[in-house]
């Protein structure tokens, strides 16, 4: 008797594909819109605290990288282990998470406490702008590692396939940093406010009560089980390493990438180097569907992989790949022509305006491909290929983006940076999508 085909529909799986990744992209688009905020409250305050800001950027990504490298792994051991039915090892890595990954954000954050000196004076931060970063460093750096325990918070709903939450946490957090922000940056009534270090101030404190929440939630769930947690290293630790270890090299690479391009924009000076700035946090924020289903996706992915279910992980890879280059092409293309309103209204400094409408002009329409990119490292991540992951992290940025971007350099000044950096992304997607083809092809067959 012929067999029928029991697997769901393209337009099936994008529907619910959309259901996981909306509740995620609102979040992240809340998140990165409020950092887009503090550098739009920032840039009020004039171009060297823009500039300021925008050279912790790329420290910042470091820190982020980590804590995303950290959440990756942790999300495909307990969504493998939540698919072959092993409940208790989920529970056990739950507890893992909070207290390891809080451990390495907090060395990490010290360590960047006290190397920064050296690292802004080769970024080229001049003696101005350090000291205007001191302060705003010495609030952002807890900031940030009270984010990312929040964020493995985030992970384990997340992996047991509730993304509402953390969507949902991260629009409340973003909106409690718009409250703040311009509260304790300009002031009220005759309190003149912090300045820059008042941005740090707001995403400490809207962090905090995020973590509160995040406390008060994870009660009752019993996704995090300390008896047996050494039991659970020992067991866990080399394939968490496995994991990790490449994700989080493939995340500090972006990090690395930044630097050695903030290095190269602050040729052309400050002002170059605070519109490169806004228009980093102007990507983010434009990528928000991209981001939303690098972490809606891999839990799925991984459950699938627990059951060895390839035709599924082919059809989620090919309907979120359509999904991301149609929704990103026409995003891209809608900023680009109105890329000169745009940089006027993000920022009042008429050169910065000039550099910042160039980046909105070249690169967006670039992002489709981009995601592409992203939505495959993600994807290996999830499917036990890490090594793949990495490779594919080093090839985008040091094979297509950063040799593309000097190169634009060199031939055309900071436009021919800003089309060099958009040929390295769509370079990069072509590529992702051969590797992952490539690695589902080996899979299939073994």
């Amino acid at each position: 008797m012929q067999q029928t085909d029991t697997r769901p529909s393209n337009l099936t799986l994008a529907y619910q594909l959309w259901q996981q990744t909306w509740p995620m992209a609102l979040g992240v688009m809340a998140l990165l819109g409020f950092h887009l905020v503090d550098s739009v409250f920032v840039a009020r305050l004039g171009t060297l605290p823009l500039a300021a800001q925008s050279f912790t950027f790329p420290l910042a990504f470091l820190v982020i990288g980590v804590q995303v490298g950290v959440g990756i792994a942790i999300a495909a051991l307990i969504s493998r282990a939540i698919g072959a039915e092993r409940y208790e090892d989920a529970n056990r890595l739950g507890a893992l998470v909070l207290a390891g990954g809080g451990a390495l954000l907090g060395l990490l954050a010290v360590v960047l406490w006290l190397i920064q000196g050296p690292v802004f004076t080769l970024l080229g931060a001049s003696a101005e702008v350090q000291a205007m970063i001191r302060p705003y460093w010495a609030l952002q750096l807890p900031a940030m590692w009270v984010g990312g325990v929040v964020y493995f918070g985030y992970s384990l709903f997340r992996a047991h396939g509730d993304t509402r939450f953390p969507g949902l946490m991260m629009v409340l957090t973003s909106l409690l940093n718009l409250v703040l922000d311009p509260l304790l940056i300009f002031g009220v009534g005759d309190w003149q406010g912090l300045g820059l270090p008042g941005a740090a101030v707001a995403t400490l404190l809207a962090f905090s009560i995020g973590g509160l929440l995040l406390i008060w939630a994870l009660r009752g769930k019993g996704w995090v089980q300390r008896q047996g947690m050494l039991e659970q290293v020992r067991v866990s630790a080399l394939p968490f390493l496995h994991i990790a270890g490449p994700a989080m090299i493939s995340q500090l690479m972006p990090p690395l990438a930044a630097m050695l391009a903030t290095a190269l924009v602050a040729r052309n000076g400050e002002q170059a180097v605070a519109a490169w700035g806004m228009a980093s946090r102007l990507e983010s924020f434009s990528i928000v569907l991209v981001l939303g289903m690098t972490m809606a996706l891999p839990p799925w992915l991984g459950r699938c992989y627990g059951r060895r279910d390839w035709d599924t992980v082919q059809q989620l890879m090919k309907v979120g790949a359509i999904m991301v280059i149609g929704w990103q092409t026409l995003l891209g293309l809608l900023l680009a022509v109105s890329a000169v309103p745009l940089a006027n209204l993000l920022v009042e400094t008429a050169p910065v305006q000039g550099y910042l409408s160039v980046l909105i002009r070249c690169m967006p329409p670039s992002f489709g491909l981009l995601g592409v990119c992203m939505l495959v490292v993600s994807a290996c991540n999830a499917l036990g290929w890490p090594m793949r992951a990495m490779l594919m992290s080093f090839l985008r940025l040091f094979l297509c983006y950063l040799p593309l971007l000097w190169l634009g350099f060199q031939l055309g000044g900071f436009g021919g940076l800003a089309l060099g950096a958009a040929f390295g992304n769509l370079m990069a997607g072509v590529m992702a999508w051969m590797v992952y083809q490539q690695a589902l092809a080996t899979a299939i067959n073994s």
